[in-house]
């Protein structure tokens, strides 16, 4: 008796993903000199996160940062516990609501990453290229003061304003080669004197 198979479903590749694999790995290896193609930068995980911080008995506050994520990731996003208690804050470990996060890999990742740079960026107001910080693992991190640059959000669900934390994790051996691979994925960062 033959086994019964589903059928195959074709989905193609994001355009950044195809883009990578096809031609950046080659280029990024020529041009930071490295040996190994396994060496070459890989993005490994955004993660997107809003803080609620002072809001956080704001139940309407509360809904309006959820569904912003959701809408913009595509991802049904996780409540984060305080981790430490803190008298000043007024926060108890494990019990307060603290912030909520979505964490994108693989498809949902570099759709994500393709609508920022190409469509969100752009509608920042005297926007002259992000921050060249990077962190000590090579991490990049991008804070977004209003979540009104995001399209996918009508008027009305930006009628409270808040911010993003935008978090790249990225596979590497130093930051300079994090910052080659955002450069090929089209992220704008500013030029030295801070105008791009």
């Amino acid at each position: 008796m033959a086994k019964a198979t589903a059928p195959a479903t074709t989905a193609a590749a994001p355009r950044l993903k195809a883009l990578y694999a096809s031609t950046y790995v080659k280029e990024l290896q020529a041009e930071l000199n490295l040996g190994n193609v396994n060496q070459v930068p890989k993005l490994e995980k955004i993660v997107v996160s809003v803080g609620i911080g002072k809001n956080k008995d704001d139940k309407r506050h509360y809904e309006i940062v959820r569904n912003t994520l959701t809408k913009v990731t595509g991802q049904q996003p996780v409540d984060r516990m305080a981790k430490k208690s803190i008298a000043g804050f007024k926060i108890r470990a494990g019990m307060n609501r603290v912030g909520i996060s979505v964490t994108l890999r693989g498809a949902r990742m570099y759709e994500f990453l393709d609508r920022l740079v190409n469509v969100s960026l752009p509608r920042v107001r005297d926007f002259h290229g992000v921050g060249t910080k990077f962190d000590k693992g090579g991490n990049y991190n991008l804070g977004i003061t209003e979540q009104s640059i995001f399209p996918e959000l009508t008027f009305e669900e930006t009628q409270v304003l808040h911010g993003l934390q935008i978090t790249f994790a990225i596979q590497n051996q130093e930051a300079a080669h994090s910052r080659a691979l955002l450069e090929k994925f089209g992220v704008p960062f500013e030029k030295e004197g801070g105008r791009r």
